[in-house]
């Protein structure tokens, strides 16, 4: 089946067509590891997670390479501002290594949670300081730097096509939209390869090179690190939205301008989680972590459920309404599985209708991965009382090979026993929920609730928890 991806690298829907017959070089934007991810930035991840494993039902072998960046980021994108890794321990009395190591298990404790895919390869900026220097030494010796004021800059008016992917006009970039903070830049539209002292006083994390003691520039690290484990031309490259006017449009040129070769094939980006009327974001103070979910009593699959609701390209409103939905609408799938589980095999050969809807599904994950497209034909498959039951129990298990629900592995609950008292109130919401006495059955679910059970309310019955 072809695969249509959505690149952002001329706007339009295009056939995938890997460099290698059966393999795909896949790179994604991982975290600045200096706080929590919020699940805004979660929402991109899981993106990237259904497309891995997309490529991976359709047969391609799949080399991931994510970065973590622990050094370098500054709090605009644009070579503006503290350095955030610094800012953090330094409002939290850490070593800028403790607060990188703490959040990055706390990352990775996270996509975990969430079910998303291991990449093949981690790396950590810190950890590839020689092959950026080597790469910027490649920029250099082509004559698209200069030096200013100590630092290393890449002069964009020697790469004309800077700005394609982001649709910056040249006019514009003349005038200099941007903000021109840093007296060293010829183009307020410059970036920095490398910085030495002259950008801050106290940086911890310094190390030797041709242009003095110094640490890279936020964009150079992908660049560089994409390079060693992918090689100078790669497949796929992915991230938020708000990586494409700087971010990702610097990679592309500094990674060109070293190589003089196309770079990346195919750009695909995620849009924001908004909360109210702007996007979810540290600097706006209005996140909120998925730990925080799992707290007020959500799965953290019932999140990644929430996001499967909504195209990867389509801004998401975050609500409570809406999550509300998407964690009764899981456990409503959950137990049809389980019921199907303890009446039938899972690995039925799929035929007749239960067929049908599984070339429906593949259809809509390879259209651009239409993830709510894919929901509605796992369901349709589900309520279909003319597909038999080892049908439906094997076609929705080969299609959660891309949802990532983890349905194989869901096992019935064990009930908490109950105090006396507590069953017999139990009992007794059964028999006012019989009766339609629902104002009855709600106020015991409060006193329940006091008492520390929680009630579950469900197709195969109610479930009680602690």
């Amino acid at each position: 089946m072809t695969i249509r991806l959505f690149n952002t690298m001329g706007r339009e829907i295009q056939e995938f067509h890997p460099l290698a017959a059966d393999s795909v070089s896949l790179y994604t934007c991982g975290p600045t590891v200096y706080d929590f991810a919020h699940i805004g930035n979660l929402k991109t991840y899981v993106f990237e997670d259904v497309l891995r494993r997309t490529l991976e039902y359709f047969g391609f072998h799949v080399r991931h390479v994510m970065n973590v960046t622990d050094v370098g980021h500054l709090s605009s994108d644009a070579d503006e501002g503290d350095d955030k890794m610094v800012k953090s321990a330094r409002q939290k009395g850490k070593t800028i290594w403790e607060i990188a190591d703490f959040y990055t298990k706390a990352f990775f404790t996270d996509v975990g949670r969430l079910n998303c895919l291991v990449p093949e390869v981690v790396c950590k900026a810190t950890d590839h300081i020689a092959e950026m220097i080597a790469l910027i030494e490649k920029i250099e010796k082509n004559g698209y730097t200069y030096l200013a004021d100590g630092n290393v800059y890449f002069d964009i008016s020697r790469f004309p096509s800077y700005g394609k992917m982001a649709l910056l006009d040249r006019q514009e970039l003349k005038a200099g939209a941007r903000i021109a903070v840093d007296s060293g830049k010829k183009n307020p539209f410059d970036f920095v390869l490398w910085f030495t002292k002259s950008k801050f006083e106290n940086q911890a994390m310094l190390w030797d090179s041709p242009w003095g003691k110094g640490y890279p520039g936020w964009h150079i690290e992908c660049s560089a690190m994409s390079m060693k484990y992918l090689g100078e031309r790669i497949d796929i490259h992915c991230g938020g939205i708000d990586h494409i006017p700087v971010h990702h449009t610097n990679e592309i040129a500094q990674s060109e301008a070293a190589t003089g070769k196309p770079w990346v094939n195919y750009w695909l980006h995620g849009e924001f989680l908004n909360m109210g009327s702007v996007k979810m974001a540290k600097s706006a103070g209005n996140f909120t972590t998925l730990s925080s979910l799992v707290e007020k009593g959500y799965n953290p699959l019932d999140y990644r459920y929430y996001l499967l609701g909504a195209h990867y390209r389509s801004p998401l409103q975050f609500g409570q309404e809406a999550l509300d939905a998407a964690k009764t609408a899981r456990r409503g799938l959950v137990d049809r599985i389980l019921r199907l589980k303890g009446s039938v095999a899972p690995a039925a050969p799929i035929g007749g209708k239960a067929a049908e809807y599984l070339k429906s599904f593949q259809s809509n994950a390879a259209e651009d991965l239409n993830m709510p497209r894919c929901l509605a034909d796992l369901w349709t498959l589900l309520r279909d009382p003319e597909v038999p039951d080892d049908g439906k129990l094997a076609a929705a298990l080969d299609m959660d090979r891309i949802l990532g629900l983890d349905l194989a592995n869901e096992k019935p609950e064990e009930a908490p026993k109950a105090d006396s008292e507590a069953e017999a109130l139990i009992r007794e919401r059964e028999e006012a929920r019989k009766r339609k006495d629902f104002r009855r059955a709600d106020e015991i679910r409060d006193i329940l609730l006091a008492k520390g059970y929680r009630l579950e309310d469900g197709a195969s019955g109610t479930r009680i928890k602690r």
